[in-house]
């Protein structure tokens, strides 16, 4: 079984940049696409990005477009959230989660593991 763990998030300014990482065990993980949801307070968990398993086909909800790359080393068994010009409204809880579907969704029920979340804070 797959299992994820998120780490990278923290508090920041509205303009910084900061990198998520999620880092997958088992020797399985690279046939998983990996995505990444947030949760901000008192709304529900959105779609942030998707990779394939290959590390193709990056997919990005509009909102975070052009500043949010979606990446993943399978060497490493690791995926990334590189977020640069960050906003207030980016402060989220940010979740790691893999799909058997190698193709990856934005669909949170198409995602069988979930890791255990970390948080972004981003000042104004």
């Amino acid at each position: 079984q797959v299992q994820l763990v998120e780490s990278g998030g923290g508090l920041v300014q509205a303009g910084d940049s900061l990198r998520l990482s999620c880092a997958a065990s088992g020797r399985t993980a690279s046939t998983y696409a990996m995505a990444w949801f947030r949760q901000a307070p008192g709304k529900e968990r959105e779609f942030v990005a998707s990779i394939t398993y290959s590390g193709g086909s990056p997919y990005y909800t509009d909102s975070v477009k052009g500043r949010f790359t979606i990446s993943r080393d399978n060497a490493k068994n690791t995926a990334y959230l590189q977020m640069s010009s960050l906003k207030p409204e980016d402060t989220a809880v940010y979740y790691c989660a893999a799909s058997l579907w190698g193709i990856g969704s934005y669909r949170d029920h198409d995602y069988e593991i979930w890791g255990q979340g970390t948080q972004v804070t981003v000042s104004s």
